[in-house]
């Protein structure tokens, strides 16, 4: 037995390091077994993707083994919220109770530090007639003076939506480099020096992603020297990586580009240029883009408001003569603006820098004016504000295979979902992973005992008018039975409105009360804090409370899915995906299409379930799921739990929660 292994099993053991640190410690077969597997992978230098079930702890099954190994590790996960919780909470806890010396540091993206330069223009730039952009930089130049690392996480109240965050952080684009006069004291330059001296650094998917293709969030600089390579939230790595490695072109970085340029030809080279002018071509070059990409899809024939965010096909626009047309503009609008600014660039860095950033834009007109890149896929994502032209690669296999050979490592993949087989296809196939040792590890929780599975037989099919409605109307007899604690979560947003609308008018029919908390209303932190100080609350929520969302205990009990999560058929990319899957001969429908469902849907009902004593009910609005041949390979991805005949059976076993919780 290697030293790693013995200090990893005492670590885990009744009697060990983690149970003398913590009184509630309970050792778990399960952790162990994941643990282990991992120091071997760090023994050997060799790769293990791991599917850790909920409550297995596999977040502690990769940290303990990593910092008793000594070896210099990068960790990435899927979100910056996730970040926070292993640097501030559990990397501390584990340094402790290990007796570790291990310096640990936290490297975001610049999006999430403050840019003090910026800082000093926003307050010239701002638009005083929007009291809350005021109030929001008032917020955030109190906060300056007692920052030490400038991670605008620190502010609480800040919604990461605000129009003031892209005011007062850097891009790529727009960050002058040595050249800026706060240079010294810079925030991202500070956390990039405080990694590259630390033994563990914890990122992003995003940031590892978006350095691969840039090369300048100093991961590239990080990864050759780290002996292990964590990635946790596995199952998010391959559409993280899709989405950097390509490129894109927005109507936003048209304005936001435009925007500065005026801002600063007006303040430091008034009259040497029609900046005005130059500004309001370039602005209009990015609307008439975004018309041109929205297209007929409007009701109107030309544009419409749109809701939330379209996906569309790239020949759908791209043959048509207006199309081209605000290309042509935008190259137009784009050229004139760098010629302008490349007179000035000597007055100051920030001309060289916007003339640099106009050059880019100009470019990148051009490339989409002409045909793809072969093995690439094009798109057009459009949304209420803006229009994004993106062309991408199909998955990340390449990518990823060229740093794992430039960089032998440890590398360790692990999420609670990756697939629906023992080789764990879904993931290891498009990550190229396909020869790595795999280990899938089921949950410790007694599903049997706790949950119950309930598909209503006789409802409406996915795609038939009223079906919504139905799922409305379930999910509201549901909290009732309950009073409230329950989760609705929509396949779409055009289905997430309608339910919630539907919700709401119910219980206010009924004068009930009962509160409807529906996405996108408040930021997801502030709904979920509501959902948990409100029991008597229904939650509807879209894909992004399908995972990372923790709520243990009884305060929710009741998660209905409106409809088995296939993938949009006429997604561009899963077109895509879809017809490169065809040309090798395999079947699309199974190998993409069951398997993407499958996982989706474990993902959702992961919900439900998030400790031992957690009792509560599934529900899957569509009847596919019993009816359907391949609905036998879905129920096989769901945790093993007793499904339940009919309605009435549903709202007893409700009825008994709700009674034990009271008793």
């Amino acid at each position: 037995m290697s030293p790693l292994r013995s200090s990893v099993q005492q670590a885990f053991a009744a009697t060990g390091s983690l149970a003398q640190a913590d009184p509630g410690y309970t050792e778990r077969e399960v952790q162990s077994l994941m643990a282990l597997a991992v120091a071997d992978a760090i023994d050997a230098r060799s790769t293990l993707v791991a599917e850790a079930g909920t409550g297995v702890g596999k977040t502690f099954a990769y940290l303990v083994p990593t910092l008793l190994s000594g070896a210099r590790a990068l960790i990435s996960t899927a979100t910056k919220s996730l970040q926070d919780q292993l640097f501030l909470r559990d990397l501390p806890r584990l340094r402790d109770a290990l007796a570790l010396p291990t310096t640990v540091a936290l490297l975001k993206g610049r999006a999430s530090y403050l840019c003090t330069h910026r800082l000093k223009q926003a307050r010239h730039t701002i638009d005083l007639g929007d009291r809350w952009a005021v109030r929001t930089l008032a917020k955030i130049e109190t906060w300056t003076q007692i920052t030490a690392t400038g991670d605008l996480a620190e502010i609480d109240g800040l919604d990461e939506r605000s129009s003031v965050i892209p005011l007062v952080t850097s891009t790529r684009e727009n960050c002058l480099g040595s050249e800026c006069p706060d240079y010294r004291g810079c925030h991202v330059m500070k956390a990039r020096r405080d990694a590259m001296v630390a033994d563990v650094v914890v990122v992003n998917h995003h940031l590892f992603f978006a350095d691969m293709s840039l090369r300048e969030s100093g991961v590239a600089e990080l990864l050759p020297s780290v002996e292990v390579a964590v990635f946790d939230e596995a199952h998010q790595l391959a559409e993280a990586g899709v989405a950097f490695l390509g490129v894109t072109l927005s109507s936003g970085q048209l304005l936001d580009t435009a925007r500065d340029m005026l801002a600063m030809g007006l303040q430091q080279a008034r009259g040497l240029a029609p900046w005005q002018e130059l500004a309001a071509t370039c602005d209009r070059a990015a609307r008439d883009l975004r018309l041109a990409c929205v297209g007929s899809a409007g009701t109107d024939g030309s544009s419409r408001a749109v809701r939330g965010s379209m996906k569309l096909r790239w020949d759908e626009r791209a043959e048509r003569p207006l199309f081209g047309a605000a290309l042509m503009q935008g190259a137009v609008a784009c050229a004139a603006a760098h010629e302008a600014l490349d007179t000035v660039s000597e007055l100051s860095p920030d001309f060289a820098k916007l003339a640099d950033r106009m050059a880019s834009l100009h470019e990148l007109t051009q490339r989409f004016a002409e045909k793809g890149l072969p093995g690439q896929v094009r798109w057009i994502d459009v949304t209420a504000n803006q229009c994004r032209l993106v062309e991408s690669p199909l998955d990340i296999r390449d990518a990823l295979r060229e740093q794992m050979v430039a960089a032998p490592k440890a590398w360790i993949f692990t999420s609670a979902t990756l697939g629906d087989d023992d080789r764990l296809s879904w993931f290891t196939e498009p990550t190229g992973l396909t020869e790595a040792t795999t280990l899938r590890v089921g949950s410790p929780f007694d599903y049997a005992e706790n949950a119950r599975l309930y598909v209503p037989s006789s409802f409406p099919k996915p795609g038939e008018p009223n079906h919504a409605m139905e799922v409305a109307g379930l999910a509201e007899r549901c909290a009732r039975a309950l009073g409230g604690r329950t989760f609705v979560l929509t396949t779409t947003l055009r289905a997430l409105q309608a339910i919630g609308d539907t919700l709401r008018t119910a219980f206010e029919s009924a004068g009930e009360e009962m509160t409807v908390l529906i996405q996108g209303q408040l930021p997801k932190r502030q709904l979920l804090q509501m959902f948990l100080a409100q029991p008597r609350s229904v939650l509807v929520g879209s894909q992004t409370f399908w995972e990372g969302i923790d709520v243990p205990g009884d305060a929710l009990q009741c998660v209905l899915i409106d409809k088995l999560p296939f993938p949009p058929p006429n997604d561009p990319l899963v077109e895509a995906r879809v017809k490169r899957l065809e040309g090798e001969g395999r079947n699309a429908f199974s190998d993409y299409f069951v398997a993407e469902a499958a996982v989706s849907l474990k993902q959702g009902a992961g919900r439900l379930i998030r400790s031992e004593t957690d009792r509560g009910l599934l529900v899957v609005c569509d009847p596919r799921l019993t009816a359907m041949s391949y609905g036998k390979r879905l129920r096989q991805a769901l945790p093993a739990m007793p499904r339940l005949e009919g309605e009435a059976e549903a709202m007893a076993w409700l009825a008994t929660l709700a009674a034990d919780r009271w008793a």
